[in-house]
């Protein structure tokens, strides 16, 4: 097989991008609604009361930053990419089963041992989209943040599509970058503390261990 070039990957890109474009819009969709439905239902319904998760100084050292924000609500097209780029059908549906499991693998742990991230000193009012995610969201479902764990997963992910493709350096730095973007606008808006970014660290690297160990290095068309 002929090794990508610096020329080639941007093709290989679209070529994957472009394939079953619509089962990948289709399946999206619908995997993020069901997952949504069973995130509000946990939420709302937990086998007990929901443990306030401890802060820590280091929760501290992370200022309150209403603009992250926006770079929490980015991992909703973060996360897409992966199943995006898939080439073919085998393995859209491999990355679409391992990402059901690292989901219902989070909503089990909230509904058996429910957590609560601290309620912090803060006029929600003074921040209209804050307040709005925070009459939705509330303070549950927080350790282990599935925020993180997602970006995390997501990341690995893209970086194995990356290297199969060629992509420049460049690239994966930024895919990188936005995953720690994210893990920090967790925190920065007080949606989670450091111990559920660690433990959503941990699960996500663990899923992305699990569903990437064999066939890391092929590529398949």
């Amino acid at each position: 097989m002929t090794p990508p070039t610096d020329r080639a990957w941007p093709r290989q890109l679209m070529a994957r991008f472009v394939t079953l474009w619509y089962l990948k819009a289709a399946g999206t969709t619908a995997f993020m609604v069901l997952f949504f439905q069973g995130y509000f239902w946990v939420l709302h319904h937990p086998t007990r009361e929901p443990w306030p998760m401890p802060a820590l100084a280091i929760d501290d050292w992370v200022p309150f930053t209403p603009a992250g924000f926006a770079a929490y609500v980015s991992l909703w097209v973060y996360v897409s990419l992966p199943s995006a780029l898939m080439p073919n059908f085998r393995e859209l549906l491999r990355y679409g089963l391992w990402t059901a499991a690292l989901c219902a693998s989070c909503l089990l742990v909230f509904w058996l041992l429910p957590t609560q991230a601290p309620v912090p000193d803060i006029d929600w009012s003074l921040h209209p989209q804050l307040a709005f995610m925070k009459g939705i969201d509330a303070s549950g479902n927080a350790c282990p943040s599935l925020h993180v764990a997602s970006a995390v997963y997501t990341a690995f992910w893209l970086q194995r599509v990356f290297s199969q493709v060629g992509a420049p350096r460049a690239l994966k730095v930024w895919s990188v970058l936005q995953c720690a973007v994210i893990v920090w606008s967790t925190m920065a808006i007080r949606q989670h503390v450091f111990l559920d970014v660690v433990a959503g660290a941990l699960v996500g690297g663990l899923f992305a261990w699990l569903s990437l160990r064999r066939g890391a290095s092929g590529v398949t068309h």
